[in-house]
């Protein structure tokens, strides 16, 4: 599979099986996170990995909307913690391993969402970045960008992306 197709059969997925990911599955996905591109080096990220159901119930609340309320259906989690005092680009290297991380679950045959936590609210009037750091004891100066919930796929899975799909309106070439 080229890396394009690769890209293209990725797709959010909040829905589940009771399956169980495996430990060396969450490890290739983080290796796939700790490899990924980061300013100078600093790799000012954080993983902390979730894989207790009854511990993830807790993190359903995380967020306004319901945007976490996968996480109760999830195998595992993949919280993602910048440093904000390592680098002034810990936004854009947590990103860059959430990225590479959803890319990797997928090439395992494996379902994830990545669900926005910076700048986001929590249900009970918290940030979502407060209510997550306070339940995995996570210390001040440490700010949640993302977190990645992991499962296997049910039958709801979405068909994979087309080029057909491409908004090539947003491309440029040589000025706006």
């Amino acid at each position: 599979m080229s890396m394009l197709d690769a890209m293209l059969h990725r797709r959010s997925v909040r829905s589940y099986t009771d399956d169980p990911v495996t430990k060396e599955q969450l490890e290739q996905i983080l290796h796939a996170g700790l490899t990924s591109p980061t300013g100078k080096n600093l790799k000012s990220w954080e993983f902390i990995v979730v894989d207790d159901r009854e511990q993830l119930q807790k993190f359903v609340e995380g967020r306004k909307g319901g945007s976490m309320k996968m996480l109760g259906r999830a195998a595992a989690a993949i919280f993602v913690f910048g440093n904000t005092g390592a680098s002034d680009v810990w936004c854009e290297d947590c990103s860059a391993a959430m990225a590479n991380m959803h890319l990797m679950a997928d090439s395992l045959g494996l379902g994830s969402c990545w669900v926005q936590g910076r700048l986001r609210d929590a249900e009970d009037g918290r940030t979502t970045s407060e209510f997550c750091r306070e339940l995995l004891g996570v210390p001040e100066g440490y700010e949640m960008e993302a977190v990645l919930s992991i499962g296997v796929p049910d039958d709801s899975a979405p068909a994979p992306h087309t080029l057909d799909g491409a908004d090539m309106s947003k491309v440029h070439w040589g000025s706006f």
